[in-house]
């Protein structure tokens, strides 16, 4: 039995590596939070928000919103400048950092940002979700996912989301993320996560980080036609949710998934 186990950890570990590989991002969400800007956002957030939301047209928006909002907050650290400092740290470490170093320090300084807007807002559901998102980076980028202690903060900072917000849609496909990366021998449930994603995907058929999700879920499962179907609705897709995470990551992994899957 305990052969078997590791047996199953080792496949699953090498799953993970291969993702990796591909450019997907593991474990949490790579998409935004909100797919309107803040409402009382103006001036230099509405700008930030908007760079943010159209890096695909140009990748050096993330570095000017980054930049901008480390001086909002420096200024005035509102909840909302908060949240978008967390994501752009998130998005900087994903597509900017020019060495793992910087990647690791980026997760780093999103965490910490994310963790100022729980204080000042415990019971908002993206500051916990942000704060999972950059540690869960770290985790990834650092080897140390694993780690049990961190295994269990991911799994509360999940918890509290859903607890907040049952239908927050990036929060559900956090879940169904963690559920299916995580190891069985540490808590894995791949149709606990495929329920995650489906509800997901019920209440936004157009969030594509989900329905990639979904797909991987599917593999996993040897459901490989299913798999196909949720991967071709991705690529097609003229409506995202998330326009520029379509464009840059979502729509590459379907295709390459699409490919690795063909023959099965």
């Amino acid at each position: 039995m305990i052969r078997a186990a590791v047996l199953r950890f080792s496949a699953m570990r090498h799953f993970l590596s291969a993702s990796l590989a591909c450019g997907l991002a593991l474990l949490l969400a790579g998409s935004a939070v909100a797919a309107t800007p803040p409402a009382r956002a103006s001036g230099s957030l509405l700008e930030a928000w908007n760079n943010i939301t159209s890096f695909n047209e140009d990748l050096s928006r993330i570095d000017r919103a980054r930049d901008a909002l480390e001086s909002e907050v420096a200024r005035t650290p509102s909840l909302d400048a908060l949240l978008l400092l967390a994501w752009a740290h998130l998005l900087w470490a994903d597509y900017r950092a020019p060495d793992v170093d910087a990647k690791l320090a980026s997760y780093e300084r999103g965490r910490d940002v994310a963790k100022r807007a729980i204080d000042m807002a415990p019971r908002s559901p993206e500051a916990h979700l942000w704060y999972a998102a950059n540690l869960g980076r770290w985790a990834v980028t650092k080897g140390k996912l694993q780690a049990a202690f961190l295994l269990s903060t991911l799994r509360q900072e999940i918890q509290t989301v859903l607890e907040l917000d049952p239908d927050n849609v990036p929060g559900l496909a956090v879940a169904g993320s963690f559920y299916l990366e995580t190891p069985s021998l540490f808590g894995g449930d791949v149709p606990r996560a495929e329920g995650y994603l489906r509800k997901a995907l019920a209440l936004d058929p157009h969030f594509t980080r989900a329905r990639v999700e979904l797909a991987r879920c599917l593999i996993v499962q040897g459901r490989y036609e299913e798999a196909r179907q949720e991967l071709k609705t991705v690529i097609d897709e003229r409506q995202p949710s998330y326009i520029a995470d379509w464009a840059v990551k979502h729509r590459p992994m379907a295709e390459r998934l699409m490919a690795e899957i063909r023959a099965k």
